[in-house]
Formats: C-alpha cells, structure tokens, sequence
C-alpha cells in the first residue's frame, strides 16, 4: 500500500515495520528508510489509545524528520490518547468523521478531521443501483 500511495504522489517513502508481543503492545519498532529534512506522515487505519502512532512520531522526529502529521481512518482516541497526541511531535492528527471528533477537539487542538459522508453516501447509491463502487477509488466526490 505505502509503495501505492507513494508512487500515485510521486514521493518518497520509508515505512515503520512494528513487532506486537500481544494486542495493543509493540514489542519493536524500526524505521525503514531515510526521513533526515522531510516532512513526515504517518498513515494509518486506526487509532485507539495512541501509544504506538505517538511513538512512531518520536522515532521520526529523533530520526531527523522536520515535522511529523498523522492520516487516520478512525480516530478512537480511548484512555490517555488525547494526553499522549498534545504531548507528541505531531503538528496535526486528521482523521475522517466516522466517529465523532467535536468533543475531543475541544481538549486536543492537533485533532482535525475529514468529512467523508459524500463518498460513504455515494458509495451507499452506486451500491443500491448495482454500480460501481470501485470507480470512486479515482472520482471522488467533493
């Protein structure tokens, strides 16, 4: 996926390859790939209690990264995470509405988000009327 997105924006790319011992605990965590003057964004499908994604903001940024942002699908953001993102090196955390954010924003400024009910409400029509869902993968509605 990250060599996917990469090559669509024409950049670079390192990648952070994560070891769990067990559910939400990385055992390791190795940054593959030179981050050292770049702005750095980490991309990921979920984040709950942030402990991983704050610690991969940290490796970045000791890894020589000029700013780090994060991309999340959904933002959860259960237990310390609002604390463990305004103590990160995170310019900004932006995630999608399916869950919503107005109230965590309030107490976490680095929180922004996407709205996405146009293509999840496209996706809903093109389903019902037998068509295609995977064009939007190139149209997205605005």
């Amino acid at each position: 996926r990250v060599t996917s997105i990469a090559d669509r924006l024409n950049v670079e790319f390192a990648l952070i390859h994560k070891e769990r011992k067990k559910a939400n605990e990385v055992d390791r965590m190795v940054l593959v790939g030179d981050v050292t003057d770049r702005v750095a964004i980490l991309v990921d499908d979920m984040a709950d209690t942030c402990g991983t994604i704050c610690h991969a903001a940290d490796k970045l940024m000791s890894a020589g990264a000029t700013k780090v942002y994060a991309i999340l699908t959904h933002g959860i953001f259960s237990g310390p995470a609002l604390s463990r993102i305004n103590n990160a090196a995170f310019e900004a955390v932006v995630v999608t509405n399916t869950i919503p954010q107005e109230e965590k924003m309030k107490h976490c400024p680095k929180i922004q988000f996407i709205d996405i009910s146009m293509i999840l409400a496209e996706a809903i029509r093109r389903t019902h009327n037998g068509e295609s869902v995977s064009y939007l993968f190139s149209h997205v509605p605005l």
